[in-house]
């Protein structure tokens, strides 16, 4: 009798602990400092993390390149070895194209245009691609304000005036872009940046405002053109089979977790109208383009929206899913 008493305790010890697993730590890669002020990542990841630990999901972030580089982070999402990154989201238009339009310049004239698509059916077109490779998306993170030309030269007023700048370029397609504008580009890794700017590899880069101040580059960035080119974003991910392996109740959590954090980089964003001054502050040359000069790269722009290769009518799809 006391042994039937202690084995049947043991099964139900053993049933409890498959019904009711410890919750595994929740891996966060960022992608930047863990900087609240400035970077809108780091907003977002911050307000999913806290989400996850206020509803019982242990959630830990982990600073920029403590879990690898961008290529090291897919492959560990993909594995399951990773549970969410902060990613760039050109590396995961390399799963599925539908999330490129995103990347385009001079296409979405704000994040609510990009907001409605995703939640008008752009955000599933893109996970039918992901999710078989291992890969969800779960949102998508604004870096900042709208993207400008940062150079270590002179400043730009006009197309014109790049015409003797090299620009590092994140891919091809960027330097695309470069090229319809009457320069040239070159590819950098994010973090050689710093070096091929000092020894003139590059002249300059595109991104939002507050990336220099981030990075510490205002040692030799110098000028800084409010073209605004574009919507600098990463785009976040989760493990496909982590995501699996959760209950409803969790893989809600989650979900409620980025709709949070987009929330609040949102938010955030509503409140960098005083970058541009902190640009000025750090002893940048700002220069605001006129109604000519900006439409002049915005026409130059536009015909890289055909000459970029995407899924087969991904870019009517997000026309018609953002309403422009």
């Amino acid at each position: 009798m006391s042994f039937m008493i202690n084995l049947s305790a043991a099964s139900l010890a053993l049933a409890v602990a498959f019904a009711a697993p410890v919750a595994a730590e929740v891996k966060i890669a960022l992608d930047s400092a863990t900087d609240l002020e400035n970077s809108g990542t780091y907003v977002w990841a911050h307000a999913f993390s806290e989400y996850l630990n206020a509803n019982g999901m242990e959630a830990v972030e982990y600073e920029r390149g403590a879990l690898g580089a961008e290529a090291e982070k897919m492959d560990q999402v993909q594995q399951g070895l990773l549970e969410v990154s902060l990613s760039d989201t050109k590396g995961v238009g390399a799963l599925d194209g539908h999330i490129i339009p995103t990347t385009l310049p001079y296409l979405f004239p704000d994040w609510a245009t990009v907001d409605r698509g995703l939640e008008n059916g752009m955000l599933d077109k893109i996970n039918a691609g992901t999710t078989p490779q291992g890969v969800r998306v779960i949102g998508m993170a604004a870096l900042g304000s709208a993207a400008g030309i940062f150079n270590t030269k002179k400043p730009v007023k006009s197309a014109a005036d790049m015409a003797d700048l090299r620009m590092r370029a994140l891919d091809e397609n960027q330097i695309g872009v470069y090229k319809l504008w009457g320069t040239n580009g070159t590819i950098v890794a994010w973090d050689e940046v710093p070096n091929a700017l000092q020894t003139g590899i590059a002249d300059g880069y595109l991104n939002p405002p507050m990336v220099p101040l981030m990075f510490g580059h205002t040692g030799f960035i110098k000028y800084f053109t409010d073209a605004k080119v574009g919507l600098g974003s990463r785009t976040i991910i989760v493990s496909e089979d982590w995501y699996q392996g959760l209950s409803e109740e969790e893989q809600k959590i989650v979900m409620d977790a980025a709709a949070a954090a987009t929330k609040a980089n949102r938010e955030w964003l509503a409140t960098r109208s005083a970058e541009l001054d902190k640009l000025r502050e750090a002893g940048i040359e700002v220069t605001t383009l006129t109604p000519e000069a900006w439409n002049e790269f915005r026409t130059l722009s536009e015909p890289l929206h055909n000459m970029v290769p995407l899924p087969e009518g991904a870019l009517d799809a997000w026309k018609t899913a953002s309403g422009m």
